[in-house]
């Protein structure tokens, strides 16, 4: 039932992690390092996760938080609860890309990466 919940939590919140399959979804969870979900009573409400070599560097990935709990803190309750897990207390960098929210991931910490790009293979 989590599984499902989560699919409609990307299905309804984003534009970049919508009509991800059962199959893939249930991978994906499994080779994450870190998992961490937002619940409101028995709705799921949050979503985020990192994958990291525990050392040098780690990639937040797929945070979302429901559009009618946005501006409410668990967007940053969310990320700190990762970013402040034991697997990542000796990451030297932390990384995430975002499209939208750029001013949210900066207002808790983060900052651009110049002189470094992304790069991407699709």
């Amino acid at each position: 039932r989590g599984i499902q919940q989560l699919i409609k939590l990307f299905d309804e919140n984003t534009f970049w992690a919508s009509n991800r399959e059962l199959t893939n979804i249930k991978t994906m969870l499994k080779q994450s390092d870190i998992v961490v979900s937002l619940w409101k009573q028995k709705k799921l409400i949050g979503f985020g996760r990192c994958l990291t070599d525990h050392i040098y560097r780690a990639v937040l990935w797929d945070v979302v938080i429901s559009n009618n709990y946005k501006g409410r803190g668990y967007g940053r309750l969310l990320i700190n609860k990762i970013i402040n897990s034991k697997e990542l207390i000796s990451v030297e960098k932390i990384y995430l890309m975002t499209t939208t929210q750029k001013a949210f991931y900066e207002k808790n910490g983060f900052r651009d990466s110049y002189p470094q790009v992304l790069l991407i293979k699709a």
